[in-house]
């Protein structure tokens, strides 16, 4: 996909995630007091993270996020690792990957960090991965959002939340990143709008982040190498495998920048070699010696082994998942076939792991368990390993055998989010009654915060085979909400209020739901933004009903 499609479908997502961040907010009226910048006194950091919360779900809905609980829980393992030993480790952040082949990566306000799968593929290694994740950090510990803000608050604050839009939808190229904002009216008008990180803020931003992968442990110079890289992928030109971001042919990086990189991570380097070796903490020392860093889904995980686990570099693993789940499967399995035929460098644990990958993705998943046997035989205790070889085992057929695999794998990692969806994914395909009963009862405890899709609709798949049909209509309107669908969620929870057997409890959660969505509802409609489940942008009329709910001054009619 061209650079230019990319920056227009993520300015897009910006725009309706801007609808939904003023919907939200409009009511409230609520302004907290200055804490350092005046930028705070227009957008507070709980504004700021639902308007990152509101670009996800619109990106989710233009299928741009690559949704996999296992590529999930890396990148968030590995930006949070980053985040602790950033000036900031209590911030608020998320981070996700982008299924776009682009050479590109964001920060957006709430502390929101998105990496293109075509960045990931051409890293190598995990220190250069980390590198680029922790320039976008120093940009968000550095506050270059706020200033950028800041700068622009004699515009209106709608405009003012526009020009952050168009920082996240063109930064992260690490080359004076320049971004076009985006304001979506009420006939769908988009304004082009210029803004610029400086130079100088390039700068922090590269300061920051080589301290931070030096504090978390990792090899300072990892973002000069890669620059270096991305420098040499522009004196290729055009013609090659991989788009160009427009970003980079416009504002490459430059000699100056990649010597300060350098000499500043050497500095760093010669102070590592003075530090004394820290004591190694066991698991259980780590968590009764560290306060639990917010925002973390599992804390725990931070105090692992970070890399090789069982002999296998884990990142080389999930950078060919990443490059497998953000493809066409069957043309990857003639490229993983083919490489791994004619070359023997390419004979590598990570690529025969793609390989399979492919293969299951492509439904023959006979051949992938055959791929699979000889790199589990050498690394019987990786669980990933195991994991691929039990979807591997469910998509041939083998469903006795994969769920005895599942069921060891959740055993040993009962909160592990990929292996309770495989997991459930065999119990209620094909399954009995109780199969369903025990995939909803795994999965239920994981809803907590949960703010993934596909957790929802697995949990709504087992509970409506289990016979919990108000449970499964619950959940299917959250997936929906949380994919950027708001109308169809609405739609869905109308319906269930219609149902004569909803208890009291049932009613009162369903009538919550609406009063959090219909204020997001109302401004979409109002300002006829069009989207996937609502494509003309109508306005329709809210009658009030003497059985509604409420939010604010604004109600929907709940029926019966």
């Amino acid at each position: 996909m061209a650079p230019r499609t990319v920056t227009t479908r993520l300015a897009t997502a910006l725009a309706c995630a801007l609808l939904s961040f003023g919907a939200g907010a409009q009511d409230t009226n609520v302004r907290l007091p200055d804490l350092g910048s005046s930028a705070n006194a227009l957008v507070s950091p709980q504004e700021a993270q639902e308007y990152g919360a509101a670009m996800l779900r619109q990106m989710r809905s233009m299928d741009m996020v690559v949704d996999d609980a296992l590529l999930d829980d890396y990148i968030n393992d590995l930006g949070y690792r980053l985040v602790a030993a950033s000036d900031k480790p209590k911030d608020h952040f998320s981070f996700f990957i982008v299924k776009e082949d682009v050479i590109n990566a964001f920060a957006a306000p709430g502390g929101y960090i998105a990496v293109n799968s075509g960045l990931i593929d051409i890293t190598n290694s995990e220190s250069e991965l980390a590198g680029v994740i922790a320039h976008e950090i120093g940009h968000i510990t550095q506050n270059h959002l706020q200033r950028a803000f800041e700068s622009s608050k004699k515009d209106a604050p709608l405009m003012a939340l526009v020009l952050l839009g168009a920082i996240a939808a063109g930064a992260g190229a690490h080359a004076g990143d320049a971004a076009g904002a985006v304001l979506m009216g009420g006939q769908g008008l988009m304004l082009q709008r210029q803004i610029n990180f400086t130079r100088k803020d390039e700068v922090e931003a590269d300061r920051a982040g080589i301290q931070t992968l030096s504090n978390a442990g990792y090899d300072p110079n990892a973002m000069a190498t890669f620059f270096e890289r991305m420098q040499d992928t522009l004196r290729a030109g055009a013609g090659g495998d991989r788009d160009v971001p427009e970003l980079l042919q416009t504002h490459p990086v430059t000699l100056s920048r990649i010597s300060d990189a350098k000499s500043r991570a050497d500095a760093l380097a010669a102070q590592q070699k003075l530090r004394p070796t820290a004591p190694t903490l066991t698991k259980t020392q780590w968590e009764k010696s560290t306060a639990p860093i917010a925002y973390v889904k599992d804390p725990t995980v931070l105090a692992g082994a970070r890399g090789q686990k069982d002999g296998l570099d884990t990142y080389a693993l999930m950078r060919e998942r990443v490059r497998v789940l953000s493809g066409d499967a069957l043309p990857l399995s003639t490229y993983y076939a083919n490489n791994l035929d004619k070359h023997q460098e390419f004979n590598t644990p990570a690529n025969h792991y793609g390989y399979a990958l492919a293969l299951t993705r492509s439904g023959r998943g006979a051949k992938a368990v055959e791929e699979l046997q000889p790199l589990l035989k050498n690394h019987p205790d990786n669980q990933i390993v195991q994991l691929a070889m039990a979807d591997a085992k469910l998509q041939s057929g083998q469903r006795g055998e994969a769920l005895a695999m599942y069921a060891t794998l959740n055993g040993q990692s009962p909160r592990n989010r990929a292996i309770a969806l495989g997991y459930a994914h065999a119990l209620t395909e094909g399954g009995s009654h109780a199969d369903a009963v025990q995939a909803a009862d795994m999965l239920r405890p994981m809803l907590d915060n949960a703010d993934e899709p596909e957790l929802y609709r697995s949990y709504a798949r087992a509970s409506e085979k289990a016979g919990e049909a108000i449970r499964a209509g619950e959940a299917y309107a959250d997936a929906s909400y949380l994919s950027g669908r708001p109308f169809d969620a609405m739609e869905q929870l109308k319906r269930l209020l219609k149902r004569q057997d909803l208890d009291y409890y049932a009613r009162a959660r369903i009538q919550a739901r609406i009063a959090d969505l219909t204020p997001l509802v109302m401004e979409l409609r109002k300002r006829r933004v069009q989207t996937e489940d609502n494509p003309d942008g109508r306005t329709q009329q809210l009658q009030q009903q003497p059985n509604q709910a409420c939010a604010g001054r604004l109600c929907f009619s709940a029926g019966r």
